[in-house]
Formats: C-alpha cells, sequence, structure tokens
C-alpha cells in the first residue's frame, strides 16, 4: 500500500480587511498555514516568508528520522530571516506569524505548530483538534480559570503568546503522527476557528466529497459568519494510490500573501535546502581550501581525556538560563503587544471618557491597561448608546489613530448635544427629573401641613384659663 494526498488550498481577505495576510501552501509532502500580524504589509511579509522558507522541504522529503529535524531547521531560518527584514526596515518590528505544518512520508507525519492557527483530524466518526494555542485564553482554560464555552466569546481570545517574530529563539511544538487511508486533515488560520463552531467544521469536512468542496464551503461558512479576519483553509485526504479512483496531486497549490508578494526563498540548511540551493545555481558558496602539492598539514593536537565522571550542575546552569532567556522573551513580547492595543472607557473620576492603553483584563490581580489619556469628554454629555460603549470599555483598537478617531466621533457627538440637548432626549429626561422634583416637593409640604399644630383650635392657652 502507497499513501499519498489529494488537497486543496483557498485563501480569503475576509469582509472587514483590506489586504490578506494569511499565507497557505499544499503539496504532495507538505501542507503549510501562516497567519500574519503586525498591520498591513507587515503580517504578509512575515507569513509569505515562513511559507517559502518551508517550500524546499516539499521538493526533496527528507527521511521519517530527519522530518521533524528538518521542519525546526527551516522554522528557525525563517525566524533569522524575518529578524534580518526587520533590522533592514525597523518600521516593521512588530511584524510576526503563526505556523503550523504538516511533513510528510509515507505515512509518518511530522506536525510542527506555534501560535493559534490550528490543525484538525477527521479520522472514521472522531474529530478533533491536534494543536494546542498558545494563546493567553488557552493558557487560562488550562490552569482552570475560564471554561472553553467562556474562552470562545473571551475579548483577549486572540492575544498570541508565542510567535514566529525574529525577536527570540523560536519554541515550537513537534510532534509524530501516523496517518492511515481514510483520513481527512483541515490546517486552518484562526479566521476560520474563530467564527465557525467546532462542530460545523466537522459536519463539513463529513459532508463534502472532495478537499476542494470543503475548502470552499468552509470559507464561505467564516464569511458569512461575519467575515471579520483573514481565513485560510488546506483540506488533505489520505488516499491508497493502488485502490483510489483518482490518484494523487503533484501540481503545488500557494494561497494568500505568499502567493502575491513571492518572497525570496530561505534555504533551510536541510538536504531539502542545500538541493535547492543547487537548482538555482547558487554561485555564494565557498570551496574548501585547497593545499599546495607536497605541503603538509599541521598535525592534530593531542585530544584532551574525557573526564571520568559528567558533573551535573552545569546542566541544572544550562537549564536555568534557557528558562530565564524564555521568560524574559515572553516578557518582551507580550509588553511590546500590549503596547500596541487600545481602548476606551470611563476615566478614573468615572465623569469623562478616557484612552487606555493595553488589554481590559487582569492575571493574578495585576491590571494589564492603564489610562493615557483624559479627554475631557463628559459621560452626561454624550447619547445614551454612546455612553452605554464606553461605561462598557467597548472597542479594541490595534493602534493609536484608530482609537483616537473614534474619541473624536464621540467628541463629535457631545458636541452635537450640547447644541441640540433635545436630538439627545436631553430636554424629555430634564423635564421627567423636573416632574419629579416637584412631585416629590409638593407631597414634601403637605406633609409638613399635616403635621404643623392647629392654631385656631388650640386658642391661646394663657386665654383659656
Amino acid at each position: 500500500m502507497t499513501i499519498a494526498l489529494r488537497y486543496a488550498a483557498y485563501s480569503d481577505v475576509g469582509c472587514l480587511r483590506e489586504g490578506n495576510e494569511d499565507s497557505a501552501y499544499a503539496g504532495p509532502y507538505l501542507l503549510a498555514v501562516a497567519d500574519g500580524m503586525g498591520g498591513y504589509a507587515g503580517g504578509e511579509i512575515a507569513s509569505s516568508i515562513a511559507i517559502s522558507t518551508l517550500m524546499p522541504l516539499d521538493d526533496d522529503v527528507p527521511t521519517a528520522e530527519q522530518m521533524a529535524g528538518s521542519l525546526q531547521q527551516a522554522v528557525d531560518t525563517a525566524n533569522g530571516a524575518v529578524s534580518q527584514r526587520v533590522t533592514e526596515e525597523p518600521q516593521l518590528e512588530n511584524m510576526g506569524t503563526t505556523l503550523t505544518a504538516m511533513l510528510w512520508s509515507g505515512p509518518r507525519v511530522a506536525l510542527i505548530h506555534i501560535g493559534d492557527s490550528r490543525a484538525y483530524l477527521l479520522r472514521d466518526a472522531e474529530f478533533g483538534q491536534i494543536t494546542h494555542d498558545h494563546t493567553l485564553v488557552q493558557t487560562l482554560v488550562d490552569e482552570g480559570k475560564i471554561s472553553e464555552e467562556e474562552a470562545e466569546s473571551h475579548p483577549q481570545r486572540s492575544l498570541l503568546l508565542r510567535a514566529l517574530d525574529g525577536r527570540s529563539q523560536v519554541e515550537p511544538d513537534t510532534s509524530i503522527l501516523e496517518a492511515k487511508v481514510g483520513d481527512r486533515y483541515l490546517l486552518c488560520s484562526d479566521g476560520l476557528s474563530g467564527v465557525v463552531s467546532k462542530e460545523t467544521i466537522r459536519e463539513t469536512l463529513v459532508a463534502e466529497d472532495t478537499p476542494d468542496a470543503a475548502a470552499r464551503r468552509l470559507i464561505d461558512l467564516a464569511n458569512r459568519g461575519g467575515g471579520p479576519d483573514n481565513v485560510t483553509a488546506v483540506v488533505a485526504d489520505v488516499i491508497d494510490t493502488a485502490t483510489a479512483v483518482e490518484g494523487p496531486m503533484r501540481e503545488p497549490a500557494i494561497v494568500g500573501a505568499a502567493d502575491q508578494r513571492r518572497e525570496p526563498i530561505m534555504s533551510p540548511d536541510t538536504p531539502a535546502g542545500r538541493a535547492q540551493n543547487l537548482k538555482r545555481g547558487s554561485d555564494t558558496a565557498e570551496m574548501g581550501r585547497i593545499d599546495e602539492p607536497g605541503a603538509q598539514s599541521p598535525p592534530a593536537p593531542d585530544p584532551e581525556p574525557e573526564p571520568r565522571t559528567r558533573r551535573w550542575w552545569p546542566m541544572v546552569v544550562t537549564f536555568l538560563v534557557i528558562v530565564t532567556v524564555v521568560a524574559v522573551a515572553g516578557f518582551l513580547f507580550a509588553r511590546s503587544y500590549l503596547a500596541g492595543q487600545y481602548f476606551i472607557g470611563p476615566s478614573n473620576d468615572g465623569e469623562n471618557v478616557a484612552l487606555y492603553q493595553g488589554l481590559d483584563t487582569d492575571i493574578a490581580g495585576y491590571e494589564l491597561a492603564e489610562e493615557i489619556e483624559d479627554t475631557g469628554i463628559q459621560l452626561d454629555m454624550l447619547p445614551e448608546t454612546e455612553r452605554d460603549f464606553v461605561t462598557s470599555r467597548g472597542g479594541n483598537f490595534d493602534n493609536r489613530e484608530d482609537a483616537d478617531a473614534r474619541v473624536e466621533t464621540l467628541r463629535e457627538k457631545a458636541a452635537d448635544c450640547e447644541a441640540d440637548p433635545a436630538s439627545c432626549g436631553f430636554d424629555e429626561q430634564q423635564d421627567d427629573e423636573q416632574d419629579e422634583a416637584e412631585s416629590d416637593s409638593g407631597a414634601e409640604a403637605q406633609e409638613q401641613n399635616e403635621q404643623a399644630p392647629d392654631v385656631a383650635d388650640q386658642g391661646d392657652p394663657a386665654g383659656g384659663q
């Protein structure tokens, strides 16, 4: 039995975004999805670099034993390429990307994953997610602080804790799986998994006959759900070439930003990468030094004797250093992300509209936001709908410009209400308050009259004697 793939890959900008920052690839041996971040252009570049760096692995598949190492080397190469691009273009310093990829060698599959793009497996009647999201919300679920249902609507569900961003060493999840004929795999960005429910995804994968129909249907469902983000889906079926009605596919599919930009391929230091460099006719490799005829090579130094026992403390120190580096890198990434997030809420004294930087949540009692500007816009001067928006700390903005624009809109509405209170319903509110005050005043006066002594009835005490 010879295992092979039939696959399809599609990517759509969605209903609200101006550009597509997702990238994906599907080939005979490689499936990959990358969801870029960092704003228009930045996210496109990061996801394109990730996909372009992995593509050579589809031309020269390593052995089953080499697959995981080849994927890791490719991811490290992509991370270095992102870092180099940021050095050359500092305005891209906040760019990064998720990455979920599968490399095939017969029935064995190497899976590598970082971020919140996902991989699912439908096997017979069983369906489930085979990756683990690297997000703040998923961490809260793992720790039992919130339920999975609460995580689906959490305002910070897209806050990543790990990504391929060029600022730190990449630590993806890697695993080796065993594929079976009849398996159907789905790789997708959170533009799909964040909009379409897990049950609907399962039903669609079961119902559609071909990977092409399933991928198209899933993207259509995401757009019908509002399409708030770019949406990408790669669907692949595992077939037996001896019995399948349609044979395996050979032509690769490149979609999204990777197809539009076609970033230069950064080949990893793997057999596939070296073969790809030779195909491109690379002339930058240095030849080894050739000794002159008759020249004698310097004698090799005597090897140092190996110690008889291996001390434990260097390993402990190395472990502590690695843990410290990872913790610091995670902190710096989270701080950088928070610095680019804004929302609107009441000021600290509750009187005005204020602009906050960060996220409207806390971790272990530590607030992830701070008030950076009291706009001076009085909450009482806003229409009820806008006032409710502010008091509910509404709106999450990825940049200061969008947040400032929303503040200016509120300022204009407050000015309109001040100029024409009736248009905002303030006159009716004031009349109601005045009527209520007069009613209360009349009731109080009547009560005082009832309690006052009747002088006419009692007469003059002195005269009565």
